[in-house]
């Protein structure tokens, strides 16, 4: 028989700016409250945990959880980058698919500083020594933040294949904002146009100060149960993990000498196959999707690589409306990393929580249509990615 894993609950808290939020503990356990009152299920039946974050010392996880209680069960640490918060997701899913547990708790937060993503161990090789010297190859060394260099590169090299405009990459940060304009919990809600997009100081390549998400704290959360429990204890049962894939790098992430493969378009793109082959679905079903706009240029590299444009037809799919209300699939009606922001651990719980609430048409005035079919994509370079499909 085929075991279905549902999402009966999810909860995430207002994201903020670094010095604005309460600590992390105290956002983990907010997060984790609301959702299983939105699951209205006990704590006490919850038979595992994984928790999520990046920047935190060991056990943050229990820290965060013990005030929601005490009850002694397994309480897994996860740190994936910045999919950390779908990494804890797919150990949940898992954990309930395989028959280990029957109700699971995910949770991701993030306590962030202001300003570039960098590492706090400086006395040890970093994980990224391949990948920054395939950038150094590729786009040249220089004092730019890693991060913007990275996906700065990869924007450029589309630009250089296919012949993307920068304007069409300011298109998409100007979408984030409208649709952030309906979200009361993201970090940014005021709408900006391309020009004024355009005119932000430049990072790097076709990156404006704009095109990048914000350094954010806040915190996420959803309870999994296999749908025999949800309906045994009167729970939602109506969002179903249709499936769910993680991949890592292969050797073409380096061997194929381009930015878009180094920041893990080929990750992306297997994993997007294998969820769609396993739910039987393609991705011209998808009605909504979340996906890690982490920079404008990311969230066109990941049309393409989760097969929602051609390859070389993101441009087109921007040009045509087909990313936004009234086009073909709506694209991070959230606001996306770059308005909702982006606390690592949480936002892959962040992305759950959104298309959850938009499958059971409970998103308010960011309500897709007859949506029926969502898609997450979450990417942490270094690298993970993970893909989850969703349907009522």
């Amino acid at each position: 028989m085929i075991r279905h894993t549902v999402v009966s609950g999810v909860g995430m808290v207002p994201f903020a700016k670094p010095g604005s939020s309460a600590p992390y503990f105290e956002m983990g356990a907010d997060a984790v409250r609301r959702a299983l009152a939105d699951a209205g299920v006990d704590y006490r039946k919850v038979q595992q945990a994984y928790v999520g974050y990046v920047y935190g010392d060991s056990t943050c996880g229990q820290r965060a959880l013990y005030p929601v209680g005490m009850t002694g069960i397994p309480i897994i640490n996860v740190n994936n980058n910045c999919s950390t918060g779908s990494t804890a997701l797919f150990l949940a899913r898992q954990a309930v698919e395989s028959g280990a547990a029957e109700c699971v708790l995910a949770l991701g937060f993030e306590q962030m500083k202001p300003g570039a993503l960098g590492s706090y161990f400086n006395d040890r090789p970093t994980p990224f020594e391949p990948f920054d010297q395939v950038c150094d190859e590729l786009v040249g060394q220089t004092e730019i933040p890693m991060a913007i260099r990275y996906f700065g590169g990869a924007g450029m090299a589309h630009m250089e294949k296919y012949g993307t405009k920068a304007e069409t990459f300011a298109k998409i940060r100007a979408k984030a904002s409208r649709h952030a304009a309906n979200n009361p919990v993201a970090l940014f809600r005021k709408e900006v146009s391309v020009e004024e997009v355009m005119a932000s100081p430049v990072l790097m390549g076709p990156l404006t100060r704009l095109m990048a998400c914000p350094p954010t704290c806040g915190a996420a959360a959803a309870i999994i149960c296999s749908e025999a429990f949800a309906k045994a204890n009167g729970l939602d049962h109506r969002v179903k993990i249709a499936a769910q894939a993680m991949t890592t790098d292969t050797p073409s992430t380096f061997e194929a000498r381009n930015m878009m493969q180094l920041v893990g378009s080929d990750m992306a793109r297997a994993a997007g196959d294998l969820v769609y082959a396993a739910a039987g679905i393609g991705p011209e079903d998808v009605d909504v999707v979340e996906l890690h706009d982490c920079f404008a240029t990311n969230e066109l590299l990941s049309y393409e690589a989760l097969r929602l444009a051609p390859e070389g037809g993101g441009e087109k799919m921007v040009a045509d409306g087909d990313n936004t209300y009234g086009g073909r699939v709506v694209t991070n009606p959230s606001g996306g990393l770059l308005s909702k922001g982006h606390p690592l651990g949480a936002t892959g719980l962040a992305q759950c929580t959104e298309l959850v609430q938009q499958l059971r048409g409970q998103a308010d005035a960011r309500q897709v249509a007859g949506a029926r079919i969502a898609l997450q994509h979450n990417l942490g370079l270094g690298g993970a990615c993970v893909v989850t499909l969703y349907q009522v």
